[in-house]
């Protein structure tokens, strides 16, 4: 089984807020985008929440999230995953992001915010031990994946709403 990398985060210096998926499925690593999966319903918030919908090129909805203030990356570097769904992730294969340098660089994010609870578990397991100083804020979103079908398009959005509300730190 190969190992699957993940992309570099989308993020400038005046990130307030941290959005984290687990690692990129099939699709956004054959596009080379986040969320490039059609069914997922990620890009179709961002629309609703920012006007970074997915009938725009994929750097301008980009550039939105940053202007917003959000940050965008995944928990994992590197794993093995036959497939896309998160629970094929191959545990012992899980290598994460170095968090520590990341928020050493993005002092500003006060909230971070899991795109469903598999990006929230690994992180939780493999990240927040070896966090030090202050944390940032720690919120699990229902995920925006097609495989999520437990929550209405309306409800997710609702749930999403909160990236968008002023973060004090």
């Amino acid at each position: 089984m190969s190992l699957s990398r993940g992309f570099p985060p989308v993020a400038d210096r005046s990130a307030r807020v941290l959005v984290l998926g687990s690692l990129p499925g099939k699709a956004s690593l054959a596009a080379q985008a986040y969320y490039a999966n059609r069914q997922n319903v990620f890009w179709r918030i961002m629309g609703d929440l920012l006007g970074a919908g997915p009938e725009l090129p994929y750097g301008q909805r980009l550039e939105k999230l940053q202007a917003a203030g959000i940050a965008l990356w995944d928990v994992i570097a590197a794993g093995e995953r036959p497939g896309s769904l998160d629970s094929a992730i191959v545990r012992d294969s899980v290598c994460v992001n170095d968090f520590s340098a990341f928020f050493a660089v993005h002092r500003g994010i006060g909230r971070v915010f899991f795109n469903g609870a598999a990006a929230e578990a690994t992180f939780r397991r493999h990240v927040l031990p070896g966090l030090a100083g202050e944390k940032p804020e720690l919120i699990r979103l229902p995920s925006t994946s097609p495989a999520h079908a437990a929550s209405s398009y309306a409800d997710k959005l609702a749930a999403w709403s909160a990236i968008v509300a002023p973060v004090n730190k």
